[in-house]
């Protein structure tokens, strides 16, 4: 039987287990990358694992979330990471240089290879062919160690593409179409690889915009092939060199197929306040605009700027709409001003901003109150923009120009023929902002600011477990409910006491005190609990809290991986009725927990106050009981390094 190209990159880089779905494997990872908002406690848990070095092919660490200084904290952050970077053998780029997923396609993706993140949109670099996944950043400082990274086998499933994308329409549409139809929770314990004819007419760095947002279907990954497309590409980047052929075999089988054609497309929307609400454009068309922006991980490459410079080369922003270019790199910059491009959006009155995620995390942007705000990024739920009940729709970079143009919601047909926008066969490339590491960092002084703390020591798992059910929350609860982002909390990711302050803050303002009061408590939810960005923070700042279990109708793949590193017991409820049995301010119950855990069972009996009892279901792996057990990943590791170094198996480092 024939390989997927998914299948034959894991072939080449499974270490532990068996390629079946739903039973868990270990993948050798070749490229790690983390970013400022996750990296700082990345690299607080790989220091702590005692390395003189990585062990990776190449680890970057990106400046790319925290860019406004309006104190020293991240300023003091960015010195940091710039030290231990240099320290331990990591290239550093620099703040301002881009965002992590851009510049990564452009100058370290390889086909073939496995690259882990401490971002979720991670798997931007499947469309250069690569396995790409997001992960909480304590396994990606595991992976760093040269450890296996753990994951269920995902189910495969093929996207058939034909046809091409008409004149206006772009890869953009392609995904959001996906979206509409798959949901947010459609790609769960799954990775959408892409195959067929249509493929040839769409770009990597479309590519790369497809691959992203396939997060937001909750997919492990996005695989597309590497062809002859894929090496354009990298002559383009002067890294011709790191290309392969790679395809799926003629008789590959996938677990599902899906027909795309292109040529059927037309511009899509995404509405408040989901990913995947979407319709098309000319069903919304005609609402007012007051702000819109192209930039993001996923929509901010050479040829999403251009076709908006292009359209404005003979017009102007309405008055009404602010317009702003977040360049996703340096390299997209300058390049559009090398082409004569970067003048048009100026002199039309778009807004300029440095490199970087910038409003897509929350960092400024905010649009004005009751204003609806088009954005090519990747999000839009509820106040991420910063601005409390907001209107943000996600779109092309098409649908936002000629929608900043004529003022309203704006079907970008409409503005007549399509401009031809040509990619440089070969880009002006300018690495001054990636600082590679020295070959001995062992004398590298690393700097560390007053906010950055210590990590917390958190307990072993205790034989019985009881708790609070401190909130009872609905279906597709994001990360964002639980650790919010923007520019006043995400300064304190390398403080868990002070960002444990704002847990649940948008819910329940009361959250932080009700919790350290409670002693040890539990959450409640309903399907998808903890969609959204692979933020460790939103397990570890409630695993602070005294927050020991949460019980739900279903998890999203990181989060639940995220809450077992940090010993957070993951319940599912066995029936799903069980759900409106449970209140919140009841005690659950769990008497021999711990044993339950290590003996295997899948289900455990829980108490709910006086009233009743309940069965939850464990869907752990036996690594994931022993790490519950521990008390998290890092207890669990450092006990089985001190046990071999007891047993004189060991080595002098660690792991």
């Amino acid at each position: 039987m024939g390989l997927t190209v998914t299948e034959k990159i894991l072939v080449r880089h499974i270490v532990e287990g068996e390629m079946t779905p739903g039973k868990e494997i270990g993948i050798r990872i070749d490229q790690t990358l983390t970013q400022d908002a996750t990296g700082t406690m990345a690299y607080l848990e790989f220091e702590a694992l005692g390395l003189s070095r990585v062990r990776t092919e190449v680890s970057v660490s990106y400046v790319d979330h925290n860019l406004i200084q309006s104190d020293f904290r991240n300023a003091d952050d960015h010195r940091f990471l710039q030290s231990i970077a240099a320290r331990y053998g990591i290239f550093f780029s620099r703040p301002g240089n881009g965002i992590c997923h851009q510049v990564h396609l452009e100058r370290f993706a390889a086909p073939g290879k496995t690259l882990l993140g401490s971002d979720s949109h991670t798997p931007t670099a499947g469309g250069c062919g690569m396995l790409a996944m997001g992960a909480g950043g304590l396994d990606v400082a595991m992976a760093m160690a040269g450890e296996p990274f753990h994951l269920r086998m995902p189910g495969i499933v093929g996207i058939h593409v034909i046809g091409s994308l008409p004149p206006w329409v772009s890869a953009r549409d392609a995904i959001l179409e996906i979206l509409r139809r798959m949901t947010v929770k459609g790609g769960v314990g799954k990775v959408l690889e892409y195959f067929g004819p249509g493929l040839a007419g769409l770009s990597v760095p479309d590519r790369a915009t497809m691959a992203n947002l396939g997060t937001e279907l909750g997919a492990t990954s996005t695989v597309f092939p590497s062809d002859e497309v894929t090496r354009a590409f990298l002559i383009s980047q002067g890294r011709e060199g790191v290309w392969e052929e790679l395809a799926a075999d003629p008789d590959a089988t996938y677990s599902e197929v899906m027909d795309l054609d292109l040529s059927s497309l037309e511009p899509m929307i995404a509405c408040p306040s989901s990913p995947d609400n979407v319709v098309p454009v000319r069903e919304v068309a005609g609402r007012p605009v007051a702000q819109a922006i192209i930039g993001s991980c996923a929509n901010s490459s050479y040829r999403d700027l251009a076709i908006a410079a292009k359209a404005l080369e003979h017009g102007r922003i309405h008055p009404e709409v602010s317009f702003e270019i977040n360049p996703g790199s340096n390299q997209v910059l300058e390049n559009m001003e090398i082409d004569g491009l970067l003048r048009h959006l100026i002199h039309a009155a778009a807004r300029i901003h440095q490199s970087g995620c910038l409003g897509c995390i929350g960092m400024g942007q905010a649009p004005p109150t009751g204003g609806i705000s088009l954005r090519t990024f990747t999000r839009n739920f509820p106040g991420r923009s910063g601005t409390k009940g907001d209107q943000v729709y996600l779109c092309s970079p098409e649908t936002a120009v000629a929608s900043a143009m004529k003022g309203v919601i704006t079907d970008p047909r409409e503005l007549g023929p399509a401009p031809e926008v040509k990619i440089p066969g070969r880009f002006l490339v300018n690495d001054v902002g990636i600082i590679p590491p020295p070959a001995d960092g062992s004398r590298v002084e690393i700097l560390r600011g007053p906010n950055i703390k210590p990590l917390p020591a958190f307990d072993p798992l205790p034989d019985d477990l009881s708790g609070r059910v401190l909130l009872k929350l609905g279906d597709n609860i994001t990360t964002d409910h639980i650790m919010p982002a923007g520019s006043k909390i995400l300064p304190l990711r390398s403080n868990i006491p002070a960002i444990s302050e704002y847990v649940f803050a948008a819910v329940d303002p009361t959250f932080h005190e009700r919790a350290k009061g409670a002693g040890t408590g539990v959450i409640v939810a309903g399907e998808n609990y903890g969609q959204g960005s692979s933020r460790e923070h939103a397990a570890l700042a409630p695993r602070y809290l005294g927050v020991r279990a949460k019980l739900v109708k279903s998890f999203a793949r990181i989060h639940k991986a995220n809450l077992i590193n940090f010993g957070i017991v993951p319940l599912v409820f066995e029936d799903p009725d069980d759900f409106f049995v449970v209140e919140q301010e009841d005690v659950l119950s769990i008497t021999g927990l711990r044993f339950a855990l290590l003996d295997g069972a899948e289900t455990v009996t829980v108490r709910v106050g006086d009233k009743t009892s309940i069965h939850a279901r464990l869907e752990l792996s036996e690594r994931d009981r022993l790490i519950l057990a521990a008390g998290g990943l890092l207890n669990w590791v450092k006990a089985r390094i001190e046990a071999e170094r007891d047993t004189g198996q060991g080595h002098d480092e660690a792991p």
